[in-house]
């Protein structure tokens, strides 16, 4: 444990530096991002990912799965691969982007992952979403993702930074249990087709409902922001637009809930057990 180094100073550059992470163009200039919570970093570091820094604090380590996770850093850090530091509450305070966190806290290099990335399955199940705007729809989805088996996430245009920390939080790790992927609409398009992917778009201009089509076979749902929906290039080449029946005053949904309800028609039609767990 020797190789632990200790913080107690507010005034420690590390401790400015992870502060200044929560800025986009922060991160985006480290190419580094914050996870924090016991359940979001034993999902990070069961995925495989190799954490730059870890920061524990010891009275704050009160939950069951605290041991695994610390048993990990423990190796890395000994092993060389991760600098492991402990931090007094007062400290921990001030690098957490958000309370409860459970006395954790990950510092990781951005996730690299491109359309080559993406496993091939024998029947894909592919979600897309274009210009999501707000993180905690975008970490809601990755968490539905996750449940209904996707194969993999692909993010288009200019929307949410996927390392957002509250995407992680929102998403309770998922986002290291799901391949993400940012591509452009064309890269995209063209990847799709490549793999012979039907695209089903969804807007509330269609007229057909979604249980309505066959979601069977391979299928990408694709989804658009919450604001604008899906841009007219998505609309005029999706094989199928498709609309969730609307019977009240508003005319939409949330992305987040919109999105689940069409994933697990996907799994109602191909006849998973989705009621019994493996």
């Amino acid at each position: 444990m020797d190789r632990i180094l200790r913080i107690t100073s507010l005034q420690n550059g590390r401790v400015k530096h992870i502060v200044r992470l929560n800025q986009r163009r922060y991160r985006d200039q480290h190419r580094m991002t914050i996870v924090e919570g016991v359940r979001e970093c034993r999902r990070a570091l069961q995925s495989g990912l190799i954490p730059l820094e870890a920061y524990v604090c010891p009275p704050l380590l009160t939950e069951p799965e605290t041991s695994e996770v610390l048993t990990t850093l423990q190796t890395l850090n000994q092993a060389g691969k991760t600098k492991l530091f402990e931090v007094t509450p007062e400290v921990f305070a001030k690098i957490a982007y958000r309370g409860a966190s459970g006395g954790i806290l990950l510092l990781i290099p951005y996730l690299e992952k491109s359309l080559a990335d993406v496993p091939i399955t024998a029947v894909p199940f592919i979600v897309i979403l274009e210009q999501v705007e707000k993180p905690g729809n975008l970490g809601a989805i990755l968490r539905t993702a996750d449940a209904a088996g996707v194969d993999a996430v692909i993010l288009t245009g200019s929307g949410t930074d996927i390392h957002n920390p509250n995407v992680i939080r929102a998403s309770l790790g998922t986002l290291f249990t799901v391949p993400v992927i940012m591509a452009t609409n064309n890269h995209t398009r063209t990847w799709l087709h490549q793999h012979h992917i039907p695209i089903i778009a969804t807007t509330p201009a269609a007229t057909t409902c979604y249980t309505d089509i066959p979601l069977n076979g391979p299928v990408a749902i694709l989804m658009g922001s919450e604001a604008h929906g899906l841009s007219p290039e998505w609309l005029s080449i999706a094989d199928y637009q498709v609309k969730i029946p609307m019977y009240g005053t508003v005319d939409s949904l949330n992305l987040s809930v919109s999105t689940a309800i069409l994933l697990y028609e996907v799994i109602r039609q191909r006849k998973e057990p989705v009621c019994e767990s493996p």
